[in-house]
């Protein structure tokens, strides 16, 4: 369905890697509504994904670049406004990797090389960005920047290792950096906590299968898919959230506010009373 939502909007997408991740179906909703952007991702992540299909299908224009180097971040905001003919409106930031998860070392025994590492891809390259943005002035007064999140944050998930803690920086990044980037461009920066999706980065964590289920049996409206938390980011990225800024967002069916469901509890063979 088109809202042209996004009309006369310049973007610049990160994360996209195939068809299943949220970043690729951010990339065909802003399409849908009228938004042009530029994708980017780090260049081995480009080699071994689909990019180029998707930079076809939405007219769009491929920056490579490492989100940990801000030599490469500064190309890829100069490089997108030449494209792109102006100022960003909206940024979304989809980048997440942890060692210490695909080499499966248990959280208490992180390996710290590992965990700086993880921390540097998927929480510092958001500083990273939005530094970059302010610097260069390369966000439009009244932009959006949006980064994924995940519950994690909040609540222990053994499964989960050191991104959990990686997480919870990446969020209180979009608090803080949301103060300063408000206050002076009224620039407005969330974090979008999504339900287990399955996407090739979520799929990867040991357990994922039977925690989808879990979750799924948790939240009552079961969980979020990729296309539906595609929506919601457009809706971060247009006008109508104009006010919204520095807020940590749910878009889990939810899973976030249920404490325990009739589900589990049949499962679990405990008779509810409601």
């Amino acid at each position: 369905m088109m809202y042209n939502l996004l009309k006369g909007k310049r973007g610049i997408i990160t994360g996209a890697l195939d068809q299943n991740s949220i970043a690729w179906k951010v990339a065909e909703k802003a399409h849908e509504e009228g938004a042009e952007f530029v994708l980017t991702n780090a260049p081995i992540a480009m080699r071994m994904g689909e990019i180029n299909a998707l930079a076809e299908k939405t007219g769009s224009k491929i920056v490579p670049a490492d989100a940990t180097s801000v030599e490469d971040l500064t190309n890829l905001y100069i490089q997108s406004q030449e494209i792109l003919g102006g100022k960003i409106d909206f940024v979304l930031h989809s980048i997440g990797m942890s060692v210490n998860i695909r080499k499966k070392i248990p959280y208490a025994e992180s390996n710290y090389d590992y965990f700086m590492k993880g921390i540097d891809v998927s929480a510092l390259s958001f500083h990273k960005m939005l530094a970059v943005a302010k610097k260069l002035d390369a966000i439009s007064e009244g932009g959006s920047v949006v980064a994924l999140t995940y519950m994690a944050a909040q609540r222990t998930y053994p499964f989960y290792t050191d991104m959990a803690d990686i997480k919870a920086m990446l969020e209180s990044i979009a608090r803080s950096f949301g103060y300063h980037y408000g206050l002076e461009k009224k620039v407005r920066i969330n974090t979008v906590s999504q339900s287990p999706t399955k996407t090739t980065a979520g799929s990867g964590v040991k357990g994922f299968g039977d925690f989808f289920d879990f979750a799924n049996s948790v939240a009552p409206l079961g969980n979020a898919d990729a296309e539906s938390c595609a929506d919601y980011c457009i809706t971060l990225f247009s006008d109508l959230t104009r006010m919204v800024t520095m807020q940590n967002l749910f878009h889990d069916g939810g899973y976030s506010s249920t404490g325990v469901s009739d589900e589990v509890m049949k499962r679990l063979g405990i008779e509810s009373e409601s």
